[in-house]
């Protein structure tokens, strides 16, 4: 049996491999395939894939632990991971038929994909006839099939339900859109589908899943019963705890050597603001550890209870998430004035972390104030709702 620190051992052990590779991961905008294909041998990218198919069906505790060790070596290639995962997690929730067409014939395929519903649909006889442009798809080039927002009509081209559907990376074209700051290397391109057609077992109803109402058989499976929104809000976390510790590391490493420029240290360890600025970083990481951890304890407890958290129980995950990221975000900010302008030389590794951590903080889904509005109105008792994904 694999386990969690079996698996998080195996990030650990890449991590110089991903250092080693980073800036060609930025430079040509994609994970490496030498480190993709070390991934894939280290089963890292079936985190989530059912056992059935020889996946791991881990928890979500291990995939933010995975996803957190592969961030200090490589904040795009640990976001890459960590977006497959959940987007084939995604693909466990659909109906068993759907899932033999993505593993049946290739246990280690590849899901990428965003929710938005940015197509248009056509009922047909079987399913539908989708085209549409899906933008920020993560690990694009290393997909085999897609999960994809849609609006579904009926037979009157009435928009009657927003679903999720499977579609094979050969059924889309790809255009390179990813021009960004950080998270370079993630080649979150645009998936392009022109008058492609769906059958209804590869459509899922996004409503239904958001209350727990998956269509799949497999209802003894426990990662395939964890919340929906709480999963897909709370892996995002995961990367950003990486890019915080291997912040920590590098500043702290560095503090016993470096000078501070215009004083009389010698080191900026002897500073006792240095020494409050690193132990105040230290605690926002500490702090975003154990919220993310909390957040997922709650899913696993539910799914292995077969319970379904309820508003404000998920509620809290997704303000977990967002109190994670700001606590991170703000370590890293810290660390980066403690480290001065050096900072940001081109060769130093900490410009990429702090260019990644702020570029994959601002995801929507993360989002610390509406997490954190839509957490204190349930709290508060009111009804009012600012968004479906809770």
């Amino acid at each position: 049996m694999t386990t969690h620190d079996d698996l998080v051992a195996r990030a650990v052990a890449l991590q110089p491999l991903l250092r080693e590779h980073a800036a060609a991961t930025e430079t040509d905008r994609r994970v490496p395939d030498a480190v993709i294909d070390a991934l894939t041998e280290a089963g890292l990218l079936k985190l989530s894939i059912p056992k059935r198919y020889g996946g791991h069906q881990t928890s979500m505790r291990t995939m933010v632990d995975v996803s957190a060790a592969l961030a200090e070596g490589d904040g795009s290639t640990s976001w890459v991971v960590t977006l497959v995962n959940v987007c084939n997690w995604l693909t466990s929730l659909f109906p068993s038929k759907a899932q033999d067409d993505v593993f049946g014939a290739n246990p280690d395929a590849r899901v990428t994909g965003v929710l938005t519903p940015t197509a248009t649909s056509v009922k047909v006889e079987g399913g539908w006839r989708l085209s549409g442009r899906w933008y920020y798809n993560s690990g694009s080039p290393h997909s085999d099939w897609a999960v994809l927002g849609v609006p579904l009509t009926d037979e009157d081209g009435e928009v009657v339900d927003q679903g999720l559907v499977l579609a094979p990376r050969g059924d889309l074209s790809l255009e390179d859109t990813w021009f960004v700051a950080g998270m370079k290397g993630t080649a979150s391109n645009c998936l392009i589908a022109e008058d492609i057609f769906v059958p209804e077992h590869r459509v899922m109803s996004v409503p239904a899943a958001i209350e727990g109402n998956y269509p799949t058989e497999h209802t003894d499976e426990v990662l395939s019963r964890s919340g929906f929104v709480p999963v897909l809000s709370l892996v995002l976390a995961g990367p950003q705890l990486g890019l915080g510790r291997a912040a920590l590391k590098y500043v702290t490493e560095k503090a016993t050597r470096k000078p501070i420029s215009y004083t009389f240290y010698e080191t900026q360890a002897e500073s006792v603001a240095v020494q409050l600025q690193i132990a105040e970083a230290a605690q926002r990481i500490d702090t975003a550890t154990l919220h993310a951890h909390r957040a997922a304890a709650d899913i696993d407890t539910a799914a292995q209870n077969g319970t379904y958290l309820d508003f404000t129980e998920r509620a809290r995950v997704r303000a977990d998430t967002g109190w994670a990221i700001q606590n991170v975000l703000g370590a890293i900010d810290t660390l980066v004035s403690v480290h001065g302008a050096a900072s940001f030389a081109e060769v130093n590794p900490l410009q990429r972390i702090w260019r990644d951590a702020n570029t994959a903080g601002r995801h929507a889904v993360a989002a610390p104030t509406v997490a954190m509005e839509v957490y204190g109105k349930a709290l508060l008792g009111i009804d009012e709702k600012i968004t479906p994904l809770v």
